[in-house]
């Protein structure tokens, strides 16, 4: 049994977004000869968002993969408009290898682990106690669909995302804020960070939290 962290990946963004979506918002304006080829035009783009015209930017955009718990996941794929690809418990067979899951975000490393009775310790218990529950009904006959029923939701999964940016600025909005789930908050936060650096005239008027 492995216990690691969650990550996310920017795999591809749309080539040129900020040009694609320049073009649009001209096109609503019939300003397209004032586009400067090569440079973009980041006050018009600025002045677009601003006024909530997001449409233009839904022209655009970008796939992430995440490795994080299926608890995540459960959240994750409740947004729409999106593409989603994700690890299947049905047909994946962990029997046999290490199983790995995600570590909670608000895992205290300053608590000794062997010290006493920790909640560390009642976690790592559950995990290492449903990895041998599965293999043990794996070598028992079960199929990993069947199996699976004994998993928890710290389970690690893979799952490649694809929003196109304007649902990527309401993801952000809704999980980077205090309310979200903190495994959700922490790993939506990473990836804004990603965006800001990669495109950040699209994303840089939305707070960390």
């Amino acid at each position: 049994m492995k216990l690691i962290n969650q990550s996310c990946e920017i795999l591809n963004i749309t080539k040129d977004p900020l040009s694609l979506i320049e073009r649009a918002a001209r096109t609503c304006y019939q300003s397209e000869p004032e586009m400067y080829y090569g440079e973009n035009d980041w006050a018009l783009i600025r002045r677009v968002l601003r006024k909530g015209h997001e449409s233009v930017i839904e022209h655009a955009s970008a796939t992430v993969k995440f490795i994080t718990n299926r608890g995540v996941t459960h959240e994750m794929v409740r947004h729409r408009i999106a593409a989603y690809s994700q690890e299947s418990t049905r047909y994946c067979n962990y029997g046999g290898k290490d199983m790995e899951f995600i570590l909670p975000v608000w895992w205290d490393d300053r608590i000794p682990f062997l010290k006493g009775t920790t909640c560390q310790q009642f976690f790592w218990i559950a995990c290492r106690q449903a990895e041998y529950n599965y293999n043990a009904l794996i070598k028992r006959g079960w199929t990993p669909q069947q199996a699976r029923e004994v998993l928890p939701n710290a389970l690690k999964t893979e799952i490649i995302t694809t929003y196109n940016f304007r649902e990527w600025r309401h993801v952000f909005k809704l999980r980077c804020s205090k309310a979200a789930h903190p495994q959700m908050r922490a790993l939506m936060q990473d990836c804004l960070q990603l965006f800001k650096e990669r495109v950040p005239v699209i994303f840089e008027d939305i707070n960390i939290g």
